[in-house]
């Protein structure tokens, strides 16, 4: 065996016996290949001395055995095999077994092969453990920080949900029931609005609101107990949401608890002008840049939710896309190094997957046009809150569709969000599932989808939204103070913009912080502002003249 410094470890599969299935094989070897096996394929129903004598020959690191025939044929050769594996002394290659799983159930209680697939296994889950994992479940098999997580993973997007029952005893099984099920990289904490308000205030907490949208933590031993009950299976990461007040109080909580994984925090929002917070929008602002710095200065990831508040509330496309810019800006400018940007597509549900993608297309080029060795963007994706149907099989078909569409940008993480959604709050199972139906769709892509990005209709819509979100930029700067630093991470100039209607949505009428004038319809699968007049689209510079604000004409 060479084991010199440019040795790479070798792999030996085949099909053992009668058995002339292939495929499975083929797929494994390839994976090997990919983590930096060398490979070799023994051919169809390799015989049990041609299978024992390739192992004595080629001293391979790895052995591949499969069969996929009767169940009771397959345990007799098995313990054939094992038998001559053992008098050769041939135990230095860690055995591996794939079957149907009537086979696997066969090879497991022989108590011999170090792993063993019945065809339930994800690709990625494959991956994981052809690099180099010991069989023991530990800390260590799992990297325990989001971007080494998502390093270890690729090509595999990471995948977070969001989880929270009504009580802290339901929500720490269902995270151990998650883990067990190794099927996500990242529990998402959902608290209820108390714990994300009150948590140092017991004063201001109520008993009939406890659980109200989520699992009512209400000490650190609670926030210490589900993050143990991630201490299993794949040992999944855990983060949570950032609150909505007492923000660094919160966030050093979260870190000596649960390790938060990654800082979610809004630019505009989670404050007096949506109704979940005290504080009113400038000063906001000003608390949630300050939250940014204190997880930078930590060296942890920080995701600015921002984008799809302003979908959700049916804003045109142009705002979604210049928010994204802003928020990669402000991330930057408070000294974020990696920087996790959330796309979440249907939003508003009345998009197209063709006029989506380029939406999110340009909310990532803006983003990423600020990239450098010192800030790092990754891509989050989502689908929808509001976008699901009602109807279960509906829903998973939603689910499905969407992750594939979503592919198109190659996240770093994928946000599942449950088929569950328009129902009821995701269960355990609920989560299990969805992820399973997030894992088909995104290895069906991974393994080479068609190129949607390049559909001339997306491009053109996309380099539209870029330019139409410069100009929104351009008149944030045109209402700043002389005396900003800069306008675009100023917080006075960013909710006078909100003030003014320069950032503007439909649902935000009647709102004392913000103008909620603006109008919007679909037009061909995009989101537009309208006229309110003639309920026409207007181009993003009619828009802003209509608001009588001094749009440069040139801004390139």
């Amino acid at each position: 065996m060479n084991n010199g410094p440019n040795h790479k470890p070798l792999a030996i599969a085949g099909p053992l016996g009668e058995d002339v299935h292939v495929g499975g094989v083929s797929h494994f070897l390839r994976l090997a290949e990919e983590t930096g096996y060398r490979t070799m394929f023994l051919g169809p129903a390799v015989s049990l001395p041609d299978f024992i004598e390739a192992i004595h020959a080629e001293r391979p690191e790895l052995v591949g055995v499969s069969y996929r025939l009767t169940p009771e044929t397959g345990e007799s050769l098995l313990r054939l095999f094992v038998r001559e594996v053992q008098n050769r002394r041939l135990d230095s290659p860690s055995y591996w077994f794939a079957g149907t799983p009537p086979t696997a159930a066969v090879a497991e209680r022989l108590d011999f092969f170090d792993r063993v697939f019945d065809g339930t296994q994800r690709s990625d889950e494959v991956l994981s453990m052809l690099r180099g994992q010991s069989r023991e479940v530990t800390e260590d098999r799992y990297p325990q920080t989001a971007v080494e997580r998502i390093a270890w993973k690729h090509p595999y997007p990471i995948l977070r949900h969001h989880f929270g029952q009504p009580t802290v005893e339901a929500t720490v099984e269902g995270v151990r029931r998650i883990a067990d099920a190794r099927v996500l990289d990242v529990v998402s904490l959902g608290t209820d609005q108390d714990a994300q308000a009150n948590f140092f205030h017991p004063e201001r907490q109520e008993g009939r609101r406890a659980g109200a949208g989520g699992v009512p933590v209400r000490s650190e031993e609670d926030f210490v107990r589900l993050y143990e009950a991630t201490r299993t299976g794949n040992h999944p990461l855990m983060r949570v949401y950032s609150g909505t007040d007492d923000f660094l109080r919160l966030a050093d909580m979260y870190v000596r608890t649960i390790h938060n994984a990654w800082c979610a925090i809004p630019l505009f929002w989670f404050n007096a002008m949506d109704g979940r917070g005290p504080w009113p929008l400038e000063e906001s602002i000003r608390l949630h840049q300050e939250v940014m710095a204190w997880y930078a200065r930590r060296g942890i990831p920080v995701e600015i939710n921002e984008p799809h508040h302003w979908g959700m509330r049916d804003a045109p496309d142009s705002v979604c896309v210049a928010s994204a810019y802003l928020s990669a800006l402000n991330a930057k400018r408070f000294g974020v190094n990696d920087y996790f940007a959330q796309y979440m597509f249907n939003s508003p549900a009345e998009l197209s997957d063709a006029m989506d993608l380029a939406k999110m297309l340009a909310c990532a080029e803006l983003a990423e046009s600020l990239a450098g060795d010192d800030f790092r963007v990754y891509r989050e994706t989502r689908t929808g809150l509001l976008s699901y149907p009602v109807g279960a099989p509906e829903a998973r078909g939603h689910l499905a569709a969407s992750i594939y569409v979503q592919m198109a940008l190659r996240p770093h993480i994928v946000h599942v969000v449950s088929h569950s959604e328009a129902s009821h709050a995701a269960s355990a199972d609920d989560i299990i599932e969805s992820c399973r139906i997030a894992s088909r769709s995104i290895e069906n892509s991974v393994r080479g989808g068609p190129s949607m990005i390049a559909d001339p209709a997306v491009i053109a819509r996309k380099d539209e939204l870029v330019d139409e979100a410069m100009l929104i930029c351009a008149a944030i700067r045109d209402i700043a103070d002389p005396g900003a630093d800069d306008p675009l991470t100023d917080p006075a100039a960013l909710a006078r913009a909100v003030d003014t209607g320069i950032l503007d949505a439909p649902q935000l009428g009647n709102n004392r912080y913000a103008l909620g004038k603006i109008r919007t319809m679909p037009f061909d699968g995009a989101i537009h502002a309208v006229n309110p007049d003639t309920g026409r689209p207007l181009t993003e510079k009619q828009r802003l003249d209509l608001l009588t604000l001094r749009v440069p004409a040139n801004i390139h």
